[in-house]
């Protein structure tokens, strides 16, 4: 259900590198949540680097809602950047597994293999 990659990067560097592959990939990002900072700011001490980015390809999030709308309470996807024990970590929960869970819609098998390929590829350029 999880798919994570340890990277040798920073978490600076690997959150660029991800940013420059979901452009590459016809992808977008939505919004992006740096947890460290959000916590810090409100008075809670925390000191791991976790960016959180929701990312979108506009013609699937389409797709996915056209064969179950609920689905919309699963969208964007998510992946996270961030330090665990000291190294960078870069993953995501899996689109396949999450939809499956959640709809029996047959369309989305194929659409959410195909997001889940090329969020797969982007974590791996990235790392």
């Amino acid at each position: 259900m999880k798919y994570i990659v340890p990277s040798s990067k920073t978490v600076d560097q690997a959150s660029t590198d991800f940013e420059t592959a979901v452009s590459n990939h016809g992808f977008g990002i939505l919004h992006t949540y740096d947890l460290k900072a959000t916590l810090n700011g409100k008075g809670i001490s925390f000191d791991n680097e976790v960016r959180i980015y929701e990312v979108c390809n506009p013609k699937r999030a389409a797709e996915v809602l056209a064969a179950d709308m609920e689905m919309n309470l699963a969208l964007p996807c998510r992946v996270s950047v961030y330090e665990k024990n000291g190294q960078t970590q870069i993953g995501m929960i899996s689109p396949s597994a999450m939809l499956s869970m959640l709809s029996d819609a047959p369309a989305l098998d194929d659409i959410a293999a195909s997001v889940e390929k090329s969020i797969k590829a982007m974590i791996l350029e990235a790392k």
